[in-house]
């Protein structure tokens, strides 16, 4: 095996006898070069629009969040609340009222989201940090307020302090609807503008709102329910043995949710372009194999000679095809282990300088520059990728050396 590796390396580094020849190998372990850097880049790309979102997650969303199993709503959520706070690891448990409804402000109107939420409710997420105009105030010894995400803040053209009111209507959930008087199907109530939010997430800037939980529960017809009950853990707290405890004892009837859970979508679909892309990148790189291929296949022909020469020296056949069989090994290892370090080469100077920019307006995104982390497991999958086309080139022209010293 040494000789046989020695004299393949010796074909890789020398000069061919043919202009195509050199060409076409120059070729080939460029494509495979490129095609590794590639999806190195893509999939480290990936991981950090992965990163990202989880980012901004953490600022608005609650640590573990308990939905009802059936139905939409929690009947009793002031008991879930209980259990969960008497769980150890738990800091806080609020329960929170979300449903649809309409806004009104001036002469604007659109449908939104309502969330109705405790007054303290800035103690279990980031809410504050996310405040781009006014305060996150739901109610004080005056009046009762919403904040608005910028999305609804700019279609109904309210600014935070604004001393009219916004109007909001939700269908009654019992009764029938009297056809000659539609409005009174609708609940009505009224708060004042406290602040705007910005996440930078679609989900809760386009049509999200924050008001007091009673008004609410007043606007939806709820009394104790709750749509969920969000929980904040307590620094250190193991999210999974809190999350085990949970389902010990609420049992079947409840759903326990942690952050990348309750963005499950978000998450399926990185993960889905993430591997998609790559299953295309590898496509690209199977077919730059046949560049490998019609290397070998020339290099066969033009080491003809040579080959007898090996044949009159004692060699046998299987020695002989031993060294193309390598030969092809060698051009997709040179290639493998070029590509991976001119993608992580490439991954690191994008974190550094982020030379690729997402926008020409950074305002106008979350991040000026494509987000790139690289993952060891990627590289790992990168790099058995290139070794299983290298096999298959190597069992390729093992068929072709047989054929051609069979003659």
């Amino acid at each position: 095996m040494s000789l046989s590796f020695n004299i393949a390396l010796r074909y890789l580094r020398a000069k061919k006898g043919h202009t195509a020849v050199n060409i076409i190998s120059i070729i080939s372990v460029l494509g495979v070069v490129v095609t590794t850097a590639a999806l190195i880049c893509v999939l480290s790309v990936f991981n950090g629009f992965h990163d990202l979102i989880k980012e901004k997650l953490s600022t608005v969303d609650p640590d573990i969040a308990i939905t009802a199993t059936m139905g939409k709503t929690i009947a009793d959520a002031d008991s879930v609340v209980r259990v969960a706070q008497a769980i150890p690891g738990v800091e806080m448990a609020m329960p929170v009222v979300e449903d649809n409804a309409l806004a009104i402000f001036a002469d604007y109107s659109m449908p939104l989201r309502l969330k109705g939420v405790p007054k303290d409710y800035n103690r279990l997420t980031g809410i504050d940090s996310v405040i781009v105009e006014g305060d996150f105030l739901l109610e004080d010894e005056v009046s009762r307020y919403a904040v608005l995400g910028v999305g609804p803040a700019v279609n109904l053209n309210a600014r935070a302090g604004s001393l009219r009111m916004l109007q909001l209507y939700a269908p009654q959930r019992r009764g029938q609807v009297d056809l000659n008087d539609p409005m009174n199907a609708f609940t009505e109530d009224s708060v004042f503008v406290a602040g705007i939010f910005m996440v930078q997430q679609k989900d809760f800037d386009n049509d999200m709102i924050f008001a007091p939980i009673d008004l609410a529960r007043e606007l939806f017809d709820y009394t104790t329910e709750a749509t969920q009950v969000e929980l904040k853990l307590a620094r250190g707290a193991s999210e999974q043995a809190v999350m085990d405890q949970l389902n010990a004892q609420l049992g079947e009837s409840y759903t326990v949710k942690n952050r990348m859970m309750q963005q499950d979508a978000s998450f399926r679909l990185v993960n889905m372009e993430k591997w998609i892309t790559f299953l295309l990148l590898a496509f690209i790189l199977v077919i730059a194999t046949f560049n490998v291929i019609s290397t070998l296949s020339l290099l066969i022909i033009e080491k003809d000679e040579s080959i007898r020469t090996f044949r009159s020296l004692g060699a046998t056949d299987k020695q002989i095809t031993r060294i193309f069989v390598t030969e092809g090994w060698l051009i997709a290892l040179v290639g493998a282990v070029a590509g991976v370090a001119l993608g992580l080469v490439l991954c690191l100077c994008q974190q550094q300088f982020g030379w690729l920019k997402l926008s020409a307006r950074p305002d106008a995104v979350i991040v000026n520059a494509y987000p790139v982390v690289v993952v060891w497991t990627d590289v790992l999958v990168v790099f058995m990728l290139v070794a299983a086309v290298g096999l298959v080139t190597s069992l390729v022209t093992s068929l072709m050396m047989r054929r051609r010293l069979n003659r």
